[in-house]
Formats: structure tokens, C-alpha cells, sequence
């Protein structure tokens, strides 16, 4: 998979980009990302890339002409063309679902909106889909880029370690995640439950799938809405409800 970023802020993706499971997919070609600062396609000797909304209001747009340029030069360096993803407050939210929709893409082209935003006719001619990652407002796409970055491409096959570790994450399959626990067995009195210390695979997953049920009716019950469960697990999940 290859990912484009057209930012303003380069620099914000140095750190990120090069630490943990993300930083060792890209050293290992499971996918690449190639940064571009807008500012390249600016045409004046200042490199403007913003200017005052017509009709007043307070705050500064993203100007089309630069914005346009590094969209159509960028997309038509390599193909196949890719999806345009404008990270913004107004799109659609980032949940599983969308990261598992843009993971099996080959190409994706990021833009980073700041100020108050891009030129509308940019977003209505040259923008294939936005991205929000929630109901609230950063200063620019940078951070909203790398979260979907990270997200995507640890979805690549190679990425983890162990490919099962997706299949019960949070969210893999509209639930979260089970209790996680490791050594020792007992720390400051609090012990590991002994299920988990039984040896009997078959009852560890049982526990597990429960413990799943319980915590996302207990934290997210609008979640389960969307989950295919059991009648008992139906009535695992009210009691957790009831008791929360």
C-alpha cells in the first residue's frame, strides 16, 4: 500500500512515522508513505496557501490553486490513481469499519485541511471521500492523518507479529476486547483470575468471549446493536447493563 500526504506540516510526521509497529512496517516495505508540503505548488514568491473567506468571517482558507495543483500532480505520479481522503471535521466518522475499507485499497492520497478549512470547489471536484475522527475540532489534518496512517496500515497482512492478534482486538467484530493479564499471577494481593491460569483453552475463550460481551455492554452498549449474539449472550449482556 502506498499512502500520499499533502500538508502543510511535514515535520509533524517525522516522530510518529518512525517509532513502534507503524516506523517497522514502513522500514520493511509493508507500506510506504511519502510526504508533500503543499507549499511546492504555490506559484508566488511567498508561497501563499491561504487567504481571507469571501464574505467575511474570521480565520483564513486554504487557497484552491496550490491545493489543486498538488492533488492532480501527486495522484498522477504513479499508478493506480488512489482514493482522495480530505481529513475533516464534516466527514464521515472513523470507525473498524472505514479503516478496514480504506486498508484494502492500494493507494491513498491524504489531505491535511487547516486553517478554517479548503476551498469548497476543491472538496466538490477533487475530493474522492472525508475522514473525521470524531465530533470534535483539531487545529489541522496532521494528527487525523497519522491516526488513520496507523490504523490502515496495521490492517496490511505482516504488519503484527501474529495475524490472530486482529481477530479480538476492540472493534475487530463490533466488540471490545477482553481483560488482558500477564505475570505475575498475584501483584499488591490482586490475582490474575484462575480461569485464565487453568490450562483449559476451550473455557479461556468461553471467558473471553464473555468478558467481551460484559465490558462493551458495560461501555459501549451502542455498540452491541450491530453484534450477532447468542440468546444467552443477549442475556449476559442485559445483566451486565443492569449492573453497571
Amino acid at each position: 500500500m502506498r499512502i500520499d500526504v499533502l500538508t502543510l506540516f511535514p515535520e509533524a510526521f517525522s516522530g510518529p512515522l518512525q517509532a513502534s509497529i507503524l516506523g517497522r512496517a514502513l522500514a520493511g516495505g509493508i507500506a510506504e508513505v511519502q510526504l508533500h508540503n503543499i507549499r511546492d505548488w504555490a506559484t508566488d514568491k511567498h508561497s501563499i496557501v491561504d487567504d481571507y473567506a469571501y464574505g467575511g468571517g474570521p480565520g483564513m482558507v486554504m487557497k484552491p490553486e496550490p491545493l489543486a495543483a498538488a492533488i492532480e500532480d501527486v495522484r498522477g505520479r504513479v499508478e493506480p490513481r488512489g482514493r482522495t481522503v480530505l481529513l475533516t471535521p464534516q466527514g464521515r466518522v472513523l470507525n473498524q469499519g472505514v479503516i478496514d475499507e480504506l486498508a484494502a485499497e492500494q493507494r491513498l492520497v491524504l489531505v491535511c485541511g487547516h486553517y478554517e478549512g479548503v476551498d469548497e470547489r476543491v472538496r466538490e471536484h477533487l475530493v474522492d471521500d472525508e475522514i473525521s475522527i470524531g465530533d470534535y475540532v483539531l487545529s489541522g489534518g496532521e494528527i487525523a492523518a497519522l491516526v488513520l496512517i496507523d490504523a490502515v496500515v496495521r490492517r496490511q497482512p505482516g504488519t503484527l507479529g501474529s495475524e490472530e492478534s486482529l481477530l479480538e482486538e476492540s472493534h475487530s467484530d463490533g466488540l471490545l476486547e477482553y481483560p488482558q493479564y500477564t505475570r505475575p499471577a498475584e501483584f499488591r494481593g490482586w490475582r490474575v483470575p484462575d480461569i485464565l491460569l487453568s490450562g483449559n483453552h476451550g473455557e479461556i475463550a468461553r471467558w473471553r468471549r464473555e468478558q467481551r460481551i460484559v465490558r462493551t455492554a458495560k461501555r459501549r452498549p451502542d455498540l452491541l446493536d450491530a453484534v450477532a449474539l447468542s440468546d444467552e449472550e443477549r442475556r449476559i449482556a442485559r445483566e451486565a447493563t443492569d449492573n453497571k
